[in-house]
């Protein structure tokens, strides 16, 4: 008879982003402890992020419907109760939601553990003055500390990517076109806020340079109808790019991007969905910094774009302070030469 596996809870809602950098920590937790599995709470909608994991069972959280307020997270948490023997939870997200679903599993004598998320030292580093601007501790190691703090053995392996390429069905391809030796290149020019973005004028700029190489295809993503809407007007003045938006599903999207050669980025979902197939990522960095710890997993700071020697960066730790200048420097002086020289580097 097989020995039952200790249950662990895991918890993080949010955007897709920051989930998906949940994703190759509990991938490793699981392979560094075979005597566990892991039951996943998060957005009902990012369920494709755990897909294909042995021993990661996403539960689906529908915050805005039965899972809302106090009473749908008691739900939430009769549910999970119900469905699994839960003996411990790891509170990778830290908030209101998070702490009243992990205080309900700890009245039941179940141990918790939450995430560190550095509050006072990521101020330090957004401060308009006197900045500490030193890289901190990534998100990912955060993630990993709450496994240790139950007891788990966790060492990160950032060369370890989560996924590999995926084959592309008939309707895939019927978009994408067959690859045909091409070297392809995810273009995702959209984040959240405005200091996250790089200029569209700017962004269309390097996609006009990067269609006209040989052997080169450019396949532009995004999500909602205005980004879909503002993609397709580009696609219609360069069309050789391929509009991959709005046309898929998650688990279809991230099929194609596991095809990729290179991801062009924001400091945005994207960036953490092409890490998780280990696809190289030229990220663009505006009013945040990879020294707040939100680089993908395993990408390298050197394929980074930004204005090191700007000194009001970071002004935030998430993007989402308006920018005091008023002129948003740290996106419009990028030129955008030093993007389309980190892709080609990395081509060939």
């Amino acid at each position: 008879m097989s020995e039952k596996l200790r249950t662990i809870l895991a918890i993080r809602f949010s955007a897709m982003g920051d989930v998906a950098m949940t994703i190759p920590v509990m991938q490793q937790v699981l392979e560094q402890n075979p005597g566990i599995q892991i039951v996943f709470v998060s957005n009902k909608n990012w369920g494709a992020l755990c897909a294909g994991i042995p021993r990661l069972t996403f539960f689906p959280a529908d915050l805005k419907g039965a899972h809302n307020g106090f009473k749908g997270l008691f739900r939430l948490f009769r549910e999970v109760r119900k469905a699994y023997q839960i003996d411990a939870v790891a509170d990778m997200h830290h908030v209101l939601r998070s702490q009243i679903v992990r205080a309900f599993f700890r009245l039941t004598g179940r141990s918790v553990a939450a995430i560190d998320k550095g509050r006072a030292e990521k101020k330090a580093l957004a401060r308009p003055e006197e900045k500490v601007l030193k890289p901190l501790t990534s998100t990912i190691e955060r993630y990993a500390a709450v496994f240790r703090e139950l007891g788990l053995s966790v060492t990160i392996d950032p060369k370890q990517p989560v996924f590999a390429r995926q084959e592309l069905t008939a309707a895939m391809l019927e978009v994408t076109g067959a690859r045909n030796g091409d070297k392809w290149i995810g273009l995702a020019p959209f984040a959240t806020y405005k200091e996250k973005t790089y200029p569209l004028d700017k962004m269309e700029a390097i996609l006009a340079a990067l269609v006209d190489r040989k052997n080169t295809k450019v396949l532009l993503m995004g999500g909602g109808a205005s980004e879909v809407a503002q993609l397709t007007s580009l696609a219609i003045k360069y069309p050789a790019a391929v509009v991959v938006a709005g046309r898929f599903r998650l688990p279809e999207e991230m099929a194609i991007i596991s095809n990729f050669d290179v991801m062009i980025s924001m400091d945005s979902a994207n960036m953490h969905l092409a890490s998780l197939f280990g696809v190289p990522v030229v990220s663009i960095w505006g009013a945040t910094h990879p020294f707040a710890g939100f680089m993908g997993f395993g990408q390298r700071e050197e394929n980074a774009v930004q204005l090191e020697n700007l000194s009001c960066r970071p002004c935030s730790i998430f993007g989402n302070k308006p920018c005091f200048r008023g002129d948003h420097a740290c996106m419009e002086w990028i030129e955008p030469v030093a993007v389309e020289e980190k892709v080609i580097n990395l081509i060939g």
